[in-house]
């Protein structure tokens, strides 16, 4: 049984990343009812959240079913952290997490996310500083590396578990990768044979697919999968994988009946919780997966992305239903 703190995860957890724009409640609702074991917010400001931003205090939504959830914070300054931690606390999730990974430019020039791997130290300080500050199990998520000549994950691994994390996710890439090339779960691999780890290690990075899954947790031995990108419009990744770790056979893949269904169970919840400016915007990038591999659907992909009217939207979710119904043969 994998555990964070007492939180229990199963046998071999699937677990849905931190994703900006994405891992939001609607997002994750499809997720944990296809399967996602534990999931994280988007990262969040401290800045944000100890100046009582509207953005960042939204992000601390959390429903009934989506648990066990893990909020994901991100900061530089050592007293931001600790109010920020008290902040987390009180929103009562399962999990603290920390991103130490993320690439993005106007991220990493403030020494956030994978800037700190520039200063192990100081990640270190940050870290024992929100460990010590929270009565949550802590947890961080952060890449191999700044570049090919500054992988010290095997240090990190072992000095964030000696101040107290409870669980090490890790991306296959150095920052400056960012997301080019392809993940090397080498060194992940390698803390699992470190006998001073005793903490949970999960591998992320490129696992798109059930065989690769498979192919990762046996060859790598981690205690747990972290998956992005590739659940994006396609939440079902968690139960082909599932399947899969249980019978040795691929999964159908989803109907058109369960695509559109899915498509507008998000629609709904992200106008609902988004309004209907924002909540429109923030789906386009979900279509392209939910109707990948169907021929000529350009089309219609083109007017879901283009219309700001929701009932449009809806109506152009039921064309594609009742013109794919059926077609098998539209597949690619």
């Amino acid at each position: 049984m994998v555990k964070i703190g007492n939180v229990e995860l199963g046998e071999f957890p699937l677990l849905l990343a931190p994703m900006e724009d994405v891992s939001d409640p609607p997002f994750r609702a499809l997720c944990k009812a296809e399967g996602a074991d534990m999931m994280y917010t988007e990262f969040i400001s401290v800045e944000g959240l100890i100046r009582d931003a509207t953005k960042s205090v939204e992000k601390l939504d959390i429903y009934p079913y989506e648990r066990p959830i893990g909020v994901q914070i991100f900061g530089a300054e050592i007293s931001s952290m600790m109010k920020a931690a008290e902040i987390v606390e009180n929103a009562g999730p399962e999990v603290l997490d920390i991103n130490y990974g993320c690439p993005v430019k106007k991220v990493v020039s403030k020494f956030c996310g994978a800037g700190i791997l520039q200063d192990i130290p100081r990640m270190v300080e940050l870290t024992k500083t929100v460990v010590n500050s929270t009565n949550l199990p802590v947890t961080v998520k952060t890449r191999l590396g700044w570049d090919d000549s500054t992988i010290k994950i095997q240090e990190v691994a072992e000095r964030l578990q000696d101040v107290g994390i409870q669980a090490l996710s890790i991306h296959g890439r150095t920052r400056k990768q960012m997301y080019k090339g392809e993940a090397d779960w080498t060194e992940i691999g390698k803390i699992k044979e470190n006998p001073r780890i005793k903490i949970p290690i999960f591998g992320n990075g490129d696992i798109d697919s059930p065989h690769k899954a498979e192919a990762y947790r046996n060859r790598y031995g981690v205690d747990g999968i972290m998956i992005g990108r590739a659940s994006i419009g396609y939440p079902w990744i968690f139960r082909e994988i599932k399947h899969y770790f249980a019978t040795g056979e691929i999964m159908a893949p989803p109907s058109i009946h369960e695509r559109v269904a899915a498509a507008k169970k998000h629609l709904t919840f992200s106008l609902e919780w988004k309004g209907p400016v924002v909540g429109v915007v923030e789906m386009r990038r979900h279509y392209t997966n939910y109707f990948k591999g169907y021929r000529n659907i350009k089309e219609y992909r083109s007017r879901l992305v283009s219309t700001m009217n929701p009932e449009e939207l809806f109506n152009i979710l039921d064309e594609i239903e009742q013109v794919y119904a059926g077609e098998a043969s539209l597949l690619v």
